[in-house]
């Protein structure tokens, strides 16, 4: 049987990976800061310090909530993944977990940089360096098994294409985006430069849910309405953008991947563009090329390149009249406790009886494989 990969896990940053920070930013590292747990925050009560605010803001307007620093009193009760295997620091008690859960390969994304940091270049230049080296050391512990996406500071477009190529040579798969950074929609011109070098150095562009955009989390109490608006929805404004504005015609052979944000809005996001692209036609715009060439249902990720990970509880048989089944994977979200998580992710699949067992597989084993250069 094919090996298994786990599309999308995740690391909890310890405070060791910020010791990796350039001396001159040193005393500019995130720093621990713990609260007792009788505050607004509850048992979401450590967090890093960086440059005056705290990340995550567990409580009131504009908070969020994230699994990072591990010293929280939340994080300390977990019992079902060791603190050793959360972290990267015992990569070793990591693959026997895997092996526990039958998954062959785990591709690992960030925990704190799901949110937006800081507006400071030089800041965010030597965070995102930090994590990139930790992270490349920690999987080069991992025999292979352990591959890791690059966290590019992208307020610096020379710096982000220098940690691509970097990240590159040890073992990264993919380039890590969020559905809106900062104030861009990721069809902005501004982010062609990493397309360029994501297709040439054959690495995918992988939009993770995520608080990319500091107004719009603003707007939201976590504790009051959930994250779902800023987590769950920002993904779907980058689809639109990226498809509306048929932004993988101008790189043919960049692969892009939406992560973490489940598949059942493909139908309706696709039915709004569908409708759009009649609406600009009709007023004398530029849609008849995406109306006329391309079809509105699987052909469209495959001609353009797109996966979207899906979750093993959701309708699969509808969702593969829109989505090509050579282009739906999935992940786990090993290392989080939230509504994504998934433990028994191998079982759970291969235990549905309503889509065709190879249709299992190749969401387990090979379409994650085209994704990620694997």
């Amino acid at each position: 049987m094919a090996s298994v990969i786990d599309a999308d896990t995740h690391v909890i940053e310890s405070a060791g990976m910020w010791e990796l920070i350039n001396e001159e930013m040193h005393p500019r590292r995130p720093v621990l800061v713990k609260v007792p747990g009788d505050t607004l925050y509850g048992s979401f009560n450590a967090f890093w310090l960086i440059d005056g605010n705290i990340f995550p803001k567990p409580g009131g307007k504009g908070s969020f909530p994230l699994h990072t620093p591990s010293a929280a009193d939340r994080e300390q009760a977990r019992r079902d993944i060791e603190l050793g295997c959360r972290e990267l620091t015992d990569p070793e008690a990591r693959l026997r977990d895997m092996d526990k859960r039958g998954v062959d390969t785990q591709v690992i994304y960030p925990t704190l940089f799901l949110v937006y940091l800081t507006d400071d270049v030089e800041l965010e230049i030597a965070l995102c360096r930090a994590y990139n080296r930790w992270m490349a050391a920690a999987c080069a512990r991992g025999h292979g098994r352990l591959r890791w996406v690059v966290v590019p500071p992208l307020r610096s477009i020379e710096e982000s294409i220098r940690e691509i190529r970097v990240a590159k040579e040890h073992g990264a798969v993919g380039v890590f985006f969020r559905g809106v950074e900062r104030d861009r929609s990721l069809a902005d011109r501004y982010f062609f430069p990493i397309y360029e070098e994501a297709s040439h150095l054959n690495l995918p562009i992988c939009i993770h849910t995520g608080a990319g955009s500091p107004a719009i989390t603003s707007a939201f109490d976590w504790q009051m309405s959930s994250s779902l608006p800023q987590v769950r929805l920002l993904p779907l404004i980058a689809f639109r953008d990226l498809v509306g504005h048929r932004i993988p015609e101008q790189f043919p052979n960049l692969r892009f991947g939406f992560i973490e944000a489940a598949a059942s809005w493909v139908p309706f996001l696709l039915h709004v563009l569908r409708r759009q692209v009649k609406s600009t036609i009709k007023m004398g715009g530029p849609g008849a090329r995406l109306e006329g060439g391309r079809g509105w249902g699987p052909k469209l990720f495959r001609d353009y390149r797109i996966y979207i990970a899906c979750e093993a509880d959701e309708d699969l048989p509808m969702l593969l009249n829109y989505i090509d089944e050579d282009h739906l994977i999935i992940g786990s979200d090993y290392g989080h406790q939230d509504p994504s998580e998934e433990a028994e992710l191998v079982a759970t699949l291969r235990a549905r009886e309503d889509i065709p067992s190879r249709v299992v597989e190749k969401m387990l084993c090979e379409n994650a494989r085209r994704l990620y250069p694997l």
